[in-house]
């Protein structure tokens, strides 16, 4: 059904008051572009536009929500219709709105006991809900009616225990295992992963289901891990024949053509030594005025993927590709992602390339686009280039010394506008033969990866300046400043460790840089580096323009990765039609659907990451599962009413110690990030980042979670009453439950 369009504005006098009340009078929510059409805005105004927009949503006149759009009926209202997705630590269940417009994930609602002698609610089932505010965020239920739903798919591990048949979900969300009867098993083996759908009634107090698909993997391997990632999220896999049948067509290039001739520049590949794909390749040269000349040469796959066509279809419904520890889910079939597309030494590919002239200071002077045929001189690891930088290998100096110039010039640029710059080390998976994990090691962090991402960044921009300057639609990556209200829950974390955060406005990213080299070093670090990352908002991809916050740039659009991103193979056909480098450029009218298409694909993104986590999860618990009973050393990485979660400092696991397991006496501060046991006065305060030793008492491979006993760790509290800030309502506990 296509969305409504918000009601123009009536007279199209333009100023705050008028912008809140054509917010709050259009039926549906609308957004910045919306917004600006209906006062007729031209482009120098609509930063004053953005400025209102900030303004209003920090005061908390009108919610930012999904999509970025904006409603006032975006609120949960008095009643809603909500579904149970878990239950918590505490035995209560927790449920979410059917209906969210909202940004980001709904609030949390906890289900208050169901009246009279009523059976009580379980995961999936779903009410008329009465609800009520609760805390900063939260919210209280009590059921009003029930409301009967027909059966839902649930992915599990089909497993025979004492001769009956089981299904163990692998969704950590379920807490109850089902029964299942031969007759419903479909033929199942023990250990099998299959698709299964909930049945009326229940024996010997479990739920009954009954299996409707064998999707064909055991949980015994390793390779399933993503598997199950790949269907609980409904990523595609399969290719369409016609797609298959274009890609399998595709030819390669052997001549330039209209193209420049780039054979007989150096260009190479720096990836990791596990790439699967090359889709970017470099070089560099002394421009002889104090600065550099390079070139970002990239994989032209606008020349194989053309609007409209079946592969064009396939790679939208992807948005991106996907990568698991032993698989990828590609946006493109292998014909072209891992050859024609693929920048391989010695193969002749076509580009889009783009030129750079660079100063001394890492300031982009000049920059110019084009089509062209390469050849890819070497293909190199990262690890070969620093080893080359470091004079501890023999590979060609003479095109690895100035790309390193380069980056030296890109460097000072990025430390000059202060991008901010977080210390969150990644972990690398090893994998042997078999599938099983064989080591868990922190990734390097080399001046080579900089150097490849400081010339990416240099690239992206020179994108974004180009269709900008040529007036044509861009698909940009963008970041906003931090809303306000996660900005009181940061200012509120760094007061316990007695850093200011200033009031008022969203500090620049400088500032937090600041505070990120004052706490380098110290045992707090991992935690105020986490806790920054997390008061940032998420980037998405939209045709409008807000800049990209963390990098501190003013235009940024993704050019480099048209493999693996069709937000990139967006930005490649505008710069095709805005440049008239030929074939393959956006379409005429394509542009009217860039709200949409930047929505989908920010959202197949979002899909992706939850994946590649969801499978890295369970790899973990295999990895962690012969290792009950031992003692790890931690950090505490979340603080929650349910719990602590703690992150191991060996292999970067992640588990939660359960609050039930900490006493009966325990008080939660989940804006200060604080959990006390045995009372706020005497007793033991654990905060966000303290280091602990924890116990591993549970590592459940279906669901990819761990459990742990806390053993050690955080400090003696004292009782201390936090005044307001000013203008703010002392905060509200949580409501007395009904036991």
């Amino acid at each position: 059904m296509p969305r409504r369009k918000p009601r123009p504005a009536t007279d199209g006098a333009f100023s705050r008051e008028a912008v809140i009340a054509f917010i709050n009078d259009n039926p549906t929510a609308c957004g910045r572009r919306d917004i600006a059409r209906a006062f007729g805005l031209r482009k120098n105004a609509r930063k004053e536009l953005s400025a209102i927009l900030r303004e209003i949503e920090d005061e908390g006149m009108v919610p930012r929500r999904r999509k970025r759009r904006l409603s006032q009926a975006d609120y949960l209202p008095d009643t809603a219709v909500v579904e149970v997705t878990g239950i918590d630590n505490d035995g209560e269940p927790l449920a979410r709105p059917l209906e969210w417009p909202g940004e980001g994930e709904a609030p949390p609602i906890v289900m208050l006991p169901e009246r009279g002698g009523r059976d009580a609610l379980a995961v999936g089932d779903r009410v008329l809900a009465r609800l009520s505010k609760s805390g900063a965020e939260g919210f209280t239920g009590r059921t009003l009616r029930r409301i009967p739903r027909g059966p839902e798919r649930v992915m599990g591990i089909y497993k025979r225990i004492k001769g009956e048949g089981r299904l163990i979900p692998t969704d950590r969300r379920l807490k109850s295992e089902f029964k299942v009867s031969q007759s419903d098993s479909k033929g199942a083996r023990d250990g099998d992963l299959v698709f299964a759908v909930s049945v009326p009634g229940r024996s010997m107090g479990l739920p009954l289901a009954r299996i409707i698909e064998l999707i064909g993997a055991s949980l015994d391997d390793p390779r399933s891990f993503s598997l199950i990632a790949i269907h609980a999220n409904n990523i595609p896999i399969d290719f369409s024949d016609a797609a298959l049948a274009e890609a399998a067509a595709a030819e390669g290039m052997t001549k330039p053509g209209t193209r420049e001739d780039l054979r007989d520049i150096a260009l190479i590949t720096i990836d990791g030594a596990d790439a699967r794909d090359f889709d970017d390749a470099v070089w560099a040269e002394a421009d002889g005025e104090g600065g550099w000349h390079a070139m970002v040469a990239i994989a032209d796959v606008a020349h194989y993927v053309t609007p409209g066509s079946a592969l064009d279809r396939d790679a939208l419904v992807r948005g991106n590709s996907v990568y698991f520890p032993d698989r990828v889910a590609p946006m493109l079939p292998e014909a072209l992602s891992n050859e024609l597309c693929s920048l391989k030494p010695d193969c002749l590919r076509p580009c889009l390339a783009v030129h750079l002239w660079i100063d001394g200071d890492g300031r982009l002077k000049r920059h110019r686009f084009l089509r062209g045929l390469m050849r890819s001189t070497a293909r190199l690891t990262y690890e070969q280039v620093q080893a080359a930088r470091d004079g501890q290998s023999a590979d060609p100096p003479d095109v690895i010394a100035p790309l390193y110039g380069v980056f030296k010039a890109l460097d000072k640029a990025r430390r000059s506008r202060g991008a901010i710059d977080l210390d969150l080390p990644e972990r690398l998976v090893t994998l042997g033969d078999d599938g099983h994990v064989e080591s868990v090691a922190p990734r390097s962090r080399l001046d080579s990866h900089r150097l490849i991402e400081e010339l990416m960044i240099c690239a992206n921009v020179a994108a974004a300046e180009t269709l900008e300057k040529h007036q044509t639609v861009a698909m940009y990556r963008i970041h906003d400043e931090p809303g306000l209200e996660k900005l009181n829950e940061l200012r509120d974390f760094l007061a316990s460790f007695d850093i200011a955060l200033a009031a008022g406005k969203s500090p620049r990213p400088s500032y937090f840089n600041r505070i990120l080299a004052d706490v380098e070093g110290k045992p707090h670090a991992p935690a105020v580096n986490t806790a920054i990352l997390r008061s940032q908002a998420k980037a998405e991809y939209s045709p409008d323009n807000i800049g990209h916050f963390g990098l501190n740039l003013s235009r940024y659009c993704h050019f480099t990765s048209p493999i693996r991103r069709y937000a990139d193979l967006l930005v490649h056909r505008a710069l095709i039609r805005a440049l008239t480098l030929g074939a393959g450029g956006l379409p005429e009218g394509a542009e009217d659907r860039f709200v949409d298409l930047g929505e989908q694909i920010s959202a197949t993104e979002r899909r992706a990451q939850k994946a590649e986590r969801q499978a890295m999860d369970r790899y973990m618990a295999a990895y962690m599962e012969d290792r009950i009973g031992a003692v790890f050393a931690g950090r505490v990485s979340g603080v929650t009413r349910f719990g602590l979660f703690v992150t191991l400092d060996e292999t970067g696991a992640d588990g939660i110690v359960p609050r039930r397991s900490l006493g009966a006496r325990v008080d939660v501060d989940e804006a200060a990030r604080t959990m006390t046991t045995g009372g706020t006065a005497g007793g033991r305060m654990i905060r966000l980042g303290d280091a602990v030793e924890v116990r591993l008492r549970q590592a459940e491979v279906a669901t990819g979670s761990l459990a742990f006993e806390l053993l050690s760790g955080g400090s003696e509290s004292r009782a201390r009453t936090k005044k307001p800030r000013k203008g703010q309502k002392p905060r509200k506990g949580r409501p007395q439950r009904r036991r």
